[in-house]
C-alpha cells in the first residue's frame, strides 16, 4: 500500500493535517489537494475540533505544484485548465470558509502554491529560517489565485512586487509585510507551535468562529454596513453560553 499523502491527527481541540510527500517537499498535486480538502471538511464536523493546523513532513512545508501536474496542463485547452485552477481556488475558499481558525506551521520552503496555501490560512506561525516566495512569474506564470489573497493581506503594492519579481523572501520580511503572525527560533519551533495552538484552542469555540466569520464577512461590506452587522454579531455573542458564562466569572471574580 502507497502511503497517505495526508496524515491526520486530532489531539487537544487541534486537528493537525500534515502533506506528506517529503520526497516530493510536499508539491502539490490532484490528489493532495483533495486530501486536504476532505481533511478540512472532516474537521468542520469534528465537534471537538477548535483549531486546524496545516504543516509539512520532511524538510518543507509546500514546495509548489508537481512537476507532473505542471507537464500536464501544458497538454489541456483552456477550460480544462480553468477548472483544474478552481479545484485550488475551491481549497482556499474552504480555507476561508472554515469555522475554525486554520493555521499553517511553516518550515523550509513555503514556495509558489505553496506560499499561496500558506497565505490563504487564517495564521501563519514560521520557524526562522523558513523561505517563501510566489515565482511563478519565472515561468511565464501568475500566481492569480494567490493574488485575490495576497493584496487583502498586504496591499495591492506589495502584492504586486512580491508577484512581479517574484524573489524568495525570508520569514522576518514576511512577518513584515503581515503574512506571518509569528516566528519561532529554530529550537524552540515545535514548542511554540504548540503552546500557540493550545492557546488558540482553549478559547471559547463560539467567539473565535463568530470573530473568524465577522473577518471576512467585513469585506463586501460599507463602513456603515459593517458596523451595522458587528452590532448584530456583537449582540449574538453576548447570547451565547460562552459569554454568559465568561461575565459570571469576571463579576465572581471583580466582587470577590
Amino acid at each position: 500500500m502507497t502511503a497517505s499523502v495526508l496524515l491526520s491527527e486530532v489531539a487537544d481541540g487541534i486537528a493537525t493535517l500534515t502533506l506528506n510527500r517529503p520526497d516530493k517537499r510536499n508539491a502539490l498535486n490532484g490528489e493532495l489537494v483533495q486530501a486536504i480538502k476532505d481533511g478540512l471538511g472532516a474537521a468542520a464536523e469534528d465537534e471537538t475540533v477548535r483549531v486546524v493546523a496545516l504543516r509539512g513532513a520532511g524538510k518543507d512545508f509546500c514546495s509548489g505544484a508537481d512537476l507532473a501536474e505542471m507537464e500536464r496542463i501544458t497538454t489541456m485547452g483552456l477550460e480544462e485548465n480553468v477548472e483544474d485552477a478552481r479545484s485550488l481556488g475551491a481549497l482556499f475558499q474552504q480555507i476561508r470558509d472554515h469555522p475554525q481558525p486554520v493555521v499553517a506551521a511553516v518550515h523550509g520552503r513555503a514556495l509558489a502554491g505553496g506560499c499561496g496555501l500558506a497565505s490563504a490560512c487564517d495564521l501563519v506561525l514560521a520557524r526562522e529560517d523558513a523561505e517563501f516566495g510566489y515565482p511563478e512569474v519565472y515561468l511565464g506564470f501568475v500566481p492569480a489565485l494567490v493574488m485575490t489573497i495576497l493584496r487583502r493581506k498586504v496591499g495591492e503594492g506589495e502584492a504586486f512586487h512580491l508577484v512581479a519579481q517574484g524573489d524568495r523572501f525570508d520569514a522576518q520580511e514576511a512577518h513584515r509585510l503581515g503574512l506571518v503572525t509569528t516566528i519561532f527560533a529554530a529550537d524552540a519551533f515545535e514548542s511554540g507551535v504548540t503552546r500557540y495552538l493550545g492557546r488558540l484552542a482553549a478559547k471559547p469555540a463560539s467567539a473565535v468562529t463568530m470573530t473568524k466569520s465577522l473577518l471576512y464577512e467585513l469585506d463586501d461590506l460599507s463602513f456603515a454596513n459593517g458596523l451595522d452587522h458587528a452590532a448584530r454579531v456583537n449582540a449574538e455573542a453576548r447570547m451565547t453560553e460562552a459569554c454568559q458564562e465568561g461575565i459570571r466569572r469576571f463579576l465572581e471574580k471583580s466582587s470577590g
